[in-house]
């Protein structure tokens, strides 16, 4: 977006922008999201950045008024796929604060001053300013929604002191952490601390919001590991700290329709890591209302974007799970992957922090390599190919994670046995958040293909690459993986019965889905 459009866009106060760019006003010193309702600022008085870290850094203060901080993230940092967006990734999942800048550049395959440069010209901010960012909305958001003690958030947040806590709360927002908390609607002084380990925060996002990513999820759930409905989705999580319990629940009924994340159980100092990695797991930062415009431009998805707004692309909380449910499930049906996988479970060790009918973790890599794989039914060559790829990454010969970028994950993934191009695009949508990778070669897409054609959706829908469409639907890049997403969610769909004079039959679509 040029300057004017992002004008345009605050002059009409658009939520949908809200996370994507902020704007600060050298008159006030202050710093607002685009849908801030205070009176719109002259556009010679009008700076714009791509995060609030750059704000921060020129000097500006978050405004009280529209807490530009309470706001989902950008898609910015899935769609690029360059060092920045690769950055990003990786200090939203709390690596600066794990490993420091030395640790961040070392994953990217730069030097620390490097990727200082890197990120300044790019983003306005380096990367300790950034994470300083990360720190200062998670610890606001701790603040006005829970009842933890000042100095348990600041922990929590990632700052290495209290002084550093509120130095940085005071800074950004102008605000002590207690002035700060005290501006929570729902916030009652009188109410009890709860347990540091035991939080229910509000998750923000970007209307409209499909719930079927909870079905996606719970069809797929592994008992004892997983539980969901369609509303409602819990599990089971190893951090670098230790053992994680949460759940998301989705209340459509309920006004503003709150989508609530329930903690069970996590070190704090792993709290970063698991809120960035349950709004990737349900793609919270997402725009769907450009998504949804850019598919619905093709005859093809028309109809079924007009059926299902705001699709979303599930992620993932741990990458290395999600390579080996991947080649786990290639070439077989949800179903049977779900047996498998469930089998394999056995391997894995029994939760610290067991609750709600979740007590165990998925296997470690070293598990399946040591034993794990011997659970396993089916082709051998299966079978070898999956221990192959678990001792590769349990002896670090194999690591990928968030701050891949797609060449690099096929560089690493395609040279193991058993992983070819669909294995790699399926881990990099939900791995990376890879927003355009079309599975041109997958069942399920030609069956949702297919059942959109028998839907009567578009012209030639029934022969993809007609009409003058291309086959891999390049029309709606940089957005081919939403248009997977629905060609799976038709591929899924119940068939409706064919009649035919005294016969009632079922078509015969073959059924195959993703793992």
């Amino acid at each position: 977006m040029d300057f004017w459009q992002r004008y345009r866009a605050i002059d009409a106060r658009d939520t949908r922008f809200d996370g994507q760019f902020y704007t600060a006003v050298r008159t006030t010193g202050i710093y607002c999201r685009p849908s801030c309702p205070a009176r719109t600022p002259k556009a010679a008085n009008v700076t714009f950045y791509e995060t609030s870290a750059a704000a921060h850094d020129a000097g500006y203060r978050a405004c009280k008024r529209c807490l530009p901080e309470a706001v989902p993230g950008t898609p910015a940092w899935n769609v690029r796929q360059d060092i920045a967006g690769r950055a990003m990734r990786l200090i939203n999942d709390g690596v600066i604060n794990r490993d420091g800048v030395e640790g961040l550049a070392a994953r990217l395959g730069y030097s620390a001053r490097q990727l200082n440069r890197i990120l300044s010209h790019e983003l306005g901010a380096g990367p300790l300013s950034l994470a300083r960012a990360s720190r200062a909305q998670t610890a606001r958001t701790l603040l006005v929604s829970t009842a933890m003690k000042l100095a348990d958030i600041a922990f929590a947040s990632g700052f290495s002191s209290v002084r550093q806590f509120n130095d940085t709360m005071v800074e950004v927002f102008a605000m002590t952490p207690t002035a700060l908390r005290a501006t929570a609607r729902h916030h009652r002084p009188g109410t009890a601390p709860v347990a540091a380990t035991s939080l229910t925060l509000s998750l923000p996002y970007r209307e409209p919001f499909d719930p079927g990513i909870f079905s996606f999820l719970a069809v797929r759930a592994i008992p004892g590991i997983e539980a969901g409905t369609p509303a409602s989705y819990a599990r089971t999580l190893r951090l670098p700290h230790g053992d994680a319990r949460f759940s998301v629940n989705y209340d459509g009924g309920a006004p503003g329709r709150p989508l609530t994340l329930t903690i069970g159980a996590v070190d704090l100092r792993d709290l970063p890591a698991l809120l960035s990695r349950v709004r990737r797991l349900f793609d919270l930062d997402a725009d769907p209302v450009a998504i949804d415009n850019a598919l619905a431009a093709d005859p093809r998805l028309a109809a079924a974007v007009a059926r299902v707004p705001g699709m979303r692309m599930p992620g993932a909380v741990d990458p290395q799970e999600l390579l080996i449910r991947a080649m786990i499930g290639q070439q077989i049906t949800v179903a049977a992957a779900r047996t498998a996988l469930t089998q394999l479970s056995a391997a894995g060790s029994p939760s610290l922090v067991p609750g709600d009918g979740l007590d165990r973790l998925f296997p470690t890599a070293s598990e399946i390599a040591d034993s794990g794989y011997s659970l396993l039914r089916g082709p051998q060559r299966r079978i070898d190919a999956l221990r192959s790829a678990a001792s590769a990454l349990a002896g670090g010969r194999l690591d990928f994670g968030y701050g891949d970028d797609l060449p690099g994950l096929e560089a690493k993934l395609l040279p193991l046995p058993g992983v070819g191009p669909w294995t790699v695009g399926y881990v990099a949508m939900r791995v990376l958040g890879a927003p355009d990778v079309f599975l041109a070669n997958d069942a399920a897409v030609r069956n949702g293909v297919r059942a959109l054609a028998l839907d009567g959706i578009g012209p030639g829908a029934g022969t993809p690459g007609s009409g003058g469409h291309a086959p891999d639907y390049r029309e709606v890049s940089p957005w081919r993986s939403y248009a997977t997403m629905h060609l799976w969610r038709a591929a899924a769909a119940p068939k409706p019965l064919v009649r035919e004079p005294n016969v009632v039959r079922e078509p015969n679509v073959p059924e195959k889905a993703m793992p």
